[in-house]
């Protein structure tokens, strides 16, 4: 009876161990965001919150075109293999091997198709930021993600600062205004802010909300200043640094007092947040505010080229909707 009892044990264990291994494969490995997140779930030091996930494949190869992306590729490669990750050539043989998809590429022009693939085998899926490379792949890729019935969401880092969050939270009184700031390189296959002025705006909507109706946008060679007013009357910004030292964070006005938006606390807030998603499917951060984050960046790039003019949202919206129709029609 002692050789039964242990016998069950032992497979039972086994068989624990085996349900707990969920098995996630990243696509890309252009980008740090990759090799930190690998670090975190298959590094010796592993924490025993990530316990239940382990990253088991990858498929490295994102853009050919932007060079500090493409160039990290190499390296990228044995920095995972040495963490036990096996490098497979194609996203179809990634999917075949995990439960869920880190869509890691850098270059936001290749989500769609990426993604696409993704969405037809039926795995969830986060997408990093930027979500596509302007409105029209990002409406495309939410589109399809709907119509396959796959939950994924999309997200910097940055939204989750800690005091953002709290903001978001009303820990400091009603939100009544908020000025952010991030570095905004330029990347000229993306709009203007998608590329690193992302994390501006992302942090902006998560202090404020949804709800921007207009934005306009000054412009110059080191700096942009973007200003939305919300549908409730309240007006927040975002300044992209081009020239001089950069940083992230900004200021939020709250009927409690003004408040620093800082520090950034790298990217294991955003893990965890990533993986609780896969533990639950819940999506936390809705499609409605990643759309309306990239609706505001398309308007800040058609109020630049009509030299600071007021931009309306909604109209913004409905031109990316139709480009996002034809994109869609392009994949079948």
């Amino acid at each position: 009876m002692k050789r039964i009892l242990i016998l069950i044990t032992i497979l039972t264990g086994f068989i624990t161990v085996i349900e707990a291994q969920n098995k996630i494969g990243i696509i890309g490995l252009d980008t740090s965001h990759a090799i930190a997140f690998t670090k975190f779930l298959n590094g010796d030091d592993k924490k025993e919150e990530f316990k239940d996930f382990t990253i088991v494949a990858a498929y490295p190869y994102g853009s050919k075109t932007i060079e500090s992306s493409y160039k990290r590729i190499p390296e990228y490669i044995k920095q995972v293999e040495a963490l036990g990750v096996e490098i497979v050539p194609s996203i179809a043989e990634l999917l075949n091997r995990v439960d869920f998809v880190m869509l890691e590429t850098n270059d936001g022009n290749l989500h769609l198709e990426q993604a696409y693939e993704v969405f037809k085998a039926g795995k969830p899926v986060f997408i990093d930021k930027p979500i596509g490379a302007n409105l029209e792949q990002a409406i495309a890729i939410f589109e399809l993600a709907k119509r396959y019935n796959i939950p994924m969401f999309s997200a910097s880092s940055l939204r989750y600062i800690e005091v953002a969050q709290q903001l978001r939270e009303g820990k400091y009184g009603e939100v009544t205004g908020a000025d952010c700031y991030s570095p905004a390189t330029y990347e000229p296959s993306h709009s203007d802010l998608a590329w690193y002025g992302i994390h501006g705006v992302e942090t902006l909507f998560t202090i404020m909300g949804t709800g921007c109706k207009a934005v306009n946008r000054m412009s110059s060679e080191g700096t942009d200043v973007t200003v939305g007013l919300w549908e409730d009357g309240r007006i927040a910004s975002v300044r992209g640094i081009r020239k001089g030292k950069s940083d992230y964070g900004g200021q939020a006005f709250t009927t409690e007092g003004v408040f620093n938006v800082g520090p950034y606390n790298g990217y294991e807030p955003l893990l965890v947040n990533i993986l609780e998603f896969f533990k639950t499917g819940v999506t936390p951060v809705s499609a409605e505010e990643t759309l309306e984050i990239f609706t505001f960046i398309e308007a800040a790039d058609e109020s630049k080229r009509k030299e600071g003019k007021i931009i309306y949202m909604e109209e913004t919206y409905k031109k990316g909707s139709k480009e996002a129709r034809r994109l869609i029609k392009r994949l079948k």
